[in-house]
C-alpha cells in the first residue's frame, strides 16, 4: 500500500475512508474477477440498445458507482450490515463487444452472467435499459422458472415494436415464453401511465401475473403491497427487478420513460425492507439515465434503492447457505 495509514487504523477498510477518495466501485467494495471469493457480485451492464425513446442508460453504471460512495455499511432501519453477512464485490461491467446488434448483445450479456451464476455468485446488476433483464434471467433461471418481484411504471410485457421483439418494453413476455419466469409467481407493482392501446399489457393479465396499478398501491399502501408480493412469490426462488421509472419523476427525473404520479423513494425503501425473507436469487436496478438527471437526484435514488435490495439479497443468501 503506497498510502501509509498512521493515526486511524480503521481506515484500512476502504468503506470507512473519506467518501471523496479512492477509485469508484459499487459501495466502495473491492473490484475483483476472482469469483471464488464472492457471494454477491454487483455488476454494471452499460447497454441501452433496447430503448424505445430517450437513451443514456449506458452511462448509468459509471455514475451509480460514484454516487454509491455515499452509502455507509449499516442499515439502521433493519439492523442489517450486508457487508458483514456476505462477501460483496464489484465484478466490473458486462460490457458488450458488438452493441449495435441487439440479440447478439443480449447473448454476450447472458454469457457473462452464465459464468457468474455458474460460479455460485448471486448477481445484483445495474443497467442499462430494461432489456438486460432477459439475458440475466437466462443465466439466473438456469434451474427452471423463477418468480419475480417487479417494481416499475410499465409491465414490460409488450411484443414487437418497430421490428424487434427484444426491446426494453418486452423482456418479461420473452422470459415467460422462454420458460424463465413462472407468471403465476410474478407481481408487478406501480404500473401507470397512458397507453397507445388498452390491450398493451394484456399479456401480464392473461398469463396470470399479479398487476398492481399505482392507484391500488396508493390506496392500500406499501405494507399491503409487500404482503401481496410475499403471497404471490411464495417460498421459491425469486428474481427482483426494479425500474427507476417506478419512482415519481420529482425524485428520479433521469430516466428514459418518466411517468408522473409514481412511488416515493421512502415508500420503495419500506416496501423492499418488508420483503426480507423472500428467496432472492438475483436482481437488477435499471433505466437510470444520467444525461437526463438533475443534480444527481436519480443516481442518489438509485443507489439508495440498490442498497436496500442488497440488504434483502444478503439475508436471502445467508438463509440459503444455512
Amino acid at each position: 500500500m503506497v498510502k501509509r495509514i498512521e493515526r486511524y487504523p480503521e481506515l484500512a477498510d476502504p468503506q470507512l475512508r473519506p467518501r471523496y477518495t479512492g477509485i469508484p466501485t459499487f459501495f466502495r467494495r473491492p473490484y475483483t474477477e476472482d469469483l471464488a471469493a464472492v457471494d454477491i457480485g454487483v455488476i454494471g451492464v452499460p447497454f441501452d440498445g433496447g430503448v424505445t425513446h430517450r437513451t443514456g442508460t449506458r452511462h448509468g453504471p459509471r455514475e451509480m458507482r460514484g454516487q454509491s460512495s455515499l452509502i455507509r455499511r449499516f442499515n439502521p432501519a433493519t439492523g442489517v450490515d450486508p457487508f458483514a453477512l456476505v462477501r460483496v464485490a464489484d465484478l466490473g461491467d458486462a460490457w458488450v463487444e458488438k452493441p449495435y446488434e441487439l440479440e447478439g448483445a443480449h447473448a454476450e450479456i447472458a454469457d457473462f452472467f452464465h459464468t457468474v451464476c455458474g460460479a455460485g455468485v448471486t448477481p445484483l446488476s445495474v443497467g442499462g435499459d430494461h432489456s438486460i433483464s432477459l439475458p440475466i434471467l437466462r443465466a439466473a433461471a438456469r434451474g427452471g422458472p423463477v418468480g419475480m418481484v417487479h417494481i416499475d411504471a410499465h409491465c414490460d410485457t409488450g411484443d414487437d415494436y418497430l421490428g424487434s421483439r427484444f426491446h426494453h418494453g418486452a423482456p418479461f413476455r420473452r422470459a415467460v415464453e422462454e420458460g424463465l419466469l413462472d407468471p403465476k409467481r410474478v407481481i408487478q407493482i406501480g404500473i401507470r401511465g397512458s397507453l397507445n392501446a388498452p390491450t398493451m399489457w394484456d399479456f401480464s393479465y392473461a398469463s396470470g401475473m399479479r398487476v398492481v396499478p399505482i392507484e391500488e398501491f396508493d390506496d392500500k399502501g406499501w405494507a399491503w403491497a409487500a404482503e401481496e408480493a410475499r403471497r404471490i412469490v411464495g417460498d421459491g426462488p425469486t428474481y427482483f427487478s426494479f425500474d427507476i421509472d417506478s419512482i415519481d419523476p420529482s425524485q428520479a427525473p433521469g430516466t428514459g420513460t418518466p411517468e408522473a404520479g409514481g412511488i416515493m423513494v421512502r415508500e420503495a425503501q419500506r416496501l423492499i425492507r418488508a420483503l426480507s425473507g423472500v428467496d432472492f436469487i438475483g436482481g437488477d436496478l435499471v433505466e437510470v439515465s444520467p444525461p437526463f438527471d438533475v443534480g444527481q437526484m436519480t443516481t442518489l435514488a438509485g443507489v439508495t434503492i440498490l442498497y436496500e435490495m442488497l440488504c434483502v439479497m444478503a439475508e436471502a443468501r445467508v438463509k440459503r447457505s444455512a
